[in-house]
């Protein structure tokens, strides 16, 4: 706790003040350009990788990167999707993927989740994903390929969203899969193709 009250001092006196424009322009203006859904690895943070200012990215981060498919009734995930597209008006989506990701190794490497069961239940929204690469051997090669094909799995699973499948309809909004290599910093942009259940690399 010590070192993040330090770095609220820290950001109080030394970046808050070069960026005061910024901010008070930003107390009375919410316009995000793009949803970012990555991650909740403490390893990824978007406004770093994006090198984003405060105000550019309205983030939503999940274990795995993981987008329920649409059902009715209210969630956390949903309303933001919901309230960033229809509300907020972002032209950009990106979900995005990492290197190393506990949520996919547990999936690849088929980890004993008894004593995590709402770990477990959450991670059934990566079904089909592991379902792509379910003939594969145990390793680190399948690790990779279920971070890409889960990357592909939940942005279908986005555009199941009404808000999302309207703003595609009406082309107010682009789809975007990425995956984050941790140690080499690299940023890969999966090749998409359709859209809904036909979405694929």
């Amino acid at each position: 706790m010590q070192d993040l009250t330090e770095g609220v001092a820290r950001f109080q006196r030394e970046v808050f003040p070069a960026k005061a424009d910024l901010f008070t322009h930003l107390a009375a203006n919410h316009t995000p350009h793009t949803l970012f859904i990555g991650c909740s690895d403490a390893r990824v943070v978007p406004e770093l990788i994006t090198q984003g200012e405060p105000g550019e990215l309205f983030v939503i981060r999940t274990a795995g990167n993981l987008v329920p498919a649409y059902t009715p009734g209210a969630n956390g995930v949903t309303a933001s999707i919901e309230y960033a597209v229809s509300v907020l008006g972002v032209g950009d989506i990106v979900i995005c993927g990492h290197s190393a990701c506990g949520a996919m190794t547990a999936l690849a490497e088929d980890h004993d989740l008894t004593g995590a069961p709402t770990v477990a239940e959450w991670l059934r929204h990566a079904d089909a994903a592991v379902a792509r690469t379910a003939g594969m051997a145990a390793g680190p090669e399948k690790v990779g390929a279920l971070v890409r094909q889960n990357v592909y799995a939940q942005l279908t699973n986005l555009t199941t969203h009404p808000s999302v499948a309207r703003a595609l309809a009406e082309k107010k909004v682009t789809l975007h899969g990425w995956v984050f290599d941790i140690p080499t910093g690299r940023v890969e942009a999966l090749g998409l193709t359709g859209t809904g259940a036909a979405l694929a690399a």
